[in-house]
């Protein structure tokens, strides 16, 4: 196996994995497909909409195909690109049980020829006690032990899945064993129900908790994960591969996925979509159709919106601005909502795997913006690197101006002259949301000279940017220090809060007559 990195942004990652001499990109969806059932057969799956890589089911398969000589699996679904096979571990959450060791469904994979193949692992499922999930924990973990020499030296790769469902502890148990065996890819199991009930802040823990404790050099696989509005999330956290079922589940109940959520046809007035389905179509044209015409076009459809928004996510990866796009989907629903603030929890794993300036400026929305990698790292690297100045007896905090770089505007700069003439040696350090202080040395660069911010300004916001600048004063302290605030909330708020502490001066704006010769005053008293 070849999995090499290509770019990054958060936890997310584009990515080519190669197996058999086939390589994709990642991240990447894998429709699921039932040879039984072909709602878009696997051929124009690859021809019409771009996908690389498919799912299907070996244990099905074998139910249906056990007997047929020298079955292949890439000519019995008519496809040429990689296949994922799962091993019957679903049917085990749904049914029970299947009608199969895993020694036979392993053996039956390798033989069908399937590039990337599961062992037959016990999903945990939703709702079950907590004896129940460790035994789920404890019976993979003993499979996967059991699979290794009958999976060592195959061309395919294999999957180790974690289970552990909402017990993020046993989840953190099941990753980190899981992850010293020699499994090529990881893979948490059963979120599928979390997803059905829109539990998406409890899929947010659980899939954080299994990414930080599986091998970060190995691809990981979110079971069940296909809807357009959870993928920009999912890649967020460090996901690689998707699959899912939906595209055609939900085209059987007429339900029209996009990025925003879900609707039934039967209620839309128009298509809000450009997919080749839509353009050309109105939802009459579409309703006229015969019953089984009508539910293969909505899943093309849903196909289209599925594959297009996986773009968008590698668009904003390369472009640094993945953290917008979360931002933007999680609005969506109201539990998309909830899981962004859960994720915003994790906000220095996401900084830690961001990498730095990508040519484009920083856009603040509200408090969900704070955790941004952007943000989190600015305030982190001005407590525990930046260094003032020496020989520095006077710091100045001053109300940020209105053009960046605050440095090189003309009302500051002409204070700066001024106040020159009073022979002090002086660090200028401008008020500004959401970074805290901004010294004049570092105005210039990314991403204070860099960024737009929505105002007004939220609480969250206010009492983190004056924490961030009360927290600086504290650690780098100068006696002899000044405040010229304007009159708003944020800066109010900053005032009251160091109190007696620092004289300060309230002003209209910089270049109001008598700034300096107050300043000068203070400075010298």
């Amino acid at each position: 196996m070849s999995f090499e990195l290509r770019d990054r942004d958060l936890l997310g990652r584009i990515g080519r994995l190669t197996v058999k001499g086939k390589t994709i990109e990642t991240p990447a969806f894998m429709p699921v497909v039932n040879p039984l059932i072909e709602t878009i057969p696997a051929k124009k799956l690859r021809q019409d909409f771009g996908c690389e890589i498919l799912i299907t089911n070996s244990y099905i398969i074998r139910n249906h195909f056990k007997d047929v000589p020298n079955l292949e699996l890439h000519k019995l679904l008519d496809y040429d690109g990689v296949v994922m096979t799962d091993s019957g571990a679903y049917q085990i959450l749904v049914y029970g049980e299947v009608e199969v060791t895993q020694d036979e469904i392993i053996n039956w994979q390798k033989q069908i020829g399937s590039d990337i193949s599961v062992i037959l692992d016990i999903p945990t499922g939703w709702d079950v006690p907590r004896e129940k999930v460790e035994f789920t924990v404890k019976e993979t973990l003993r499979r996967a032990e059991e699979a290794l020499p009958l999976i060592e030296d195959t061309p395919n790769l294999w999957v180790g899945p974690i289970q552990g469902g909402r017990h993020l502890g046993l989840v953190a148990e099941s990753a980190t064993r899981i992850g010293k065996m020699p499994f090529d890819i990881h893979a948490l199991g059963s979120p599928t129900e979390v997803m059905e009930r829109y539990m998406y802040p409890v899929l947010v823990d659980m899939a954080m908790t299994a990414k930080l404790n599986a091998p970060v050099e190995r691809p990981i696989h979110l079971f069940g994960a296909g809807h357009p509005n959870i993928l920009a999330m999912s890649v967020a956290m460090g996901y690689d591969l998707f699959d899912s079922a939906a595209y055609a589940l939900f085209a059987k109940d007429e339900r029209y996925l996009t990025t925003r959520g879900t609707y039934l046809f039967k209620d839309l007035q128009y298509l809000p979509c450009s997919c080749p389905v839509c353009r050309n179509q109105s939802p009459e044209d579409i309703r006229d159709l015969p019953r089984g015409e009508r539910q293969r076009v909505i899943a093309q459809h849903n196909m289209h919106v599925t594959m297009s928004e996986m773009e968008t996510v590698k668009q904003a990866i390369s472009e640094g601005s993945l953290w917008d796009l979360v931002e933007t989907r999680a609005k969506g629903h109201a539990q998309m909502t909830s899981a962004l603030k859960t994720l915003s929890k994790y906000s220095k794993h996401l900084e830690a795997g961001s990498p730095g300036f990508k040519g484009k400026g920083v856009f603040y929305y509200d408090y969900h913006s704070l955790a941004k990698p952007e943000v989190i790292r600015y305030q982190n690297r001005l407590v525990n690197n930046y260094q003032s100045p020496e020989n520095i007896d006077t710091r100045i905090l001053i109300s940020a101006p209105q053009r960046k770089p605050y440095s090189r505007s003309r009302e500051f700069r002409k204070l700066k002259e001024k106040l020159a003439q009073g022979k002090k040696e002086i660090q200028y350090c401008f008020i500004a949301a959401p970074y805290g202080l901004i010294p004049e040395y570092l105005a210039e660069t990314y991403p204070a000279s860099q960024y737009q911010i929505a105002e007004p300004l939220d609480q969250e916001t206010i009492q983190h940017t004056v924490n961030n600048i009360i927290e600086y004063l504290e650690k780098y302290p100068i006696k002899n220090t000044v405040i010229i605030f304007r009159d708003n909330e944020m800066e109010r708020e900053l005032v009251g809060k160091l109190g007696e502490k620092y004289p300060s001066i309230k002003i209209e704006e910089l270049d109001q007559t008598g700034l300096s010769d107050q300043i000068l005053g203070l400075i010298i008293k």
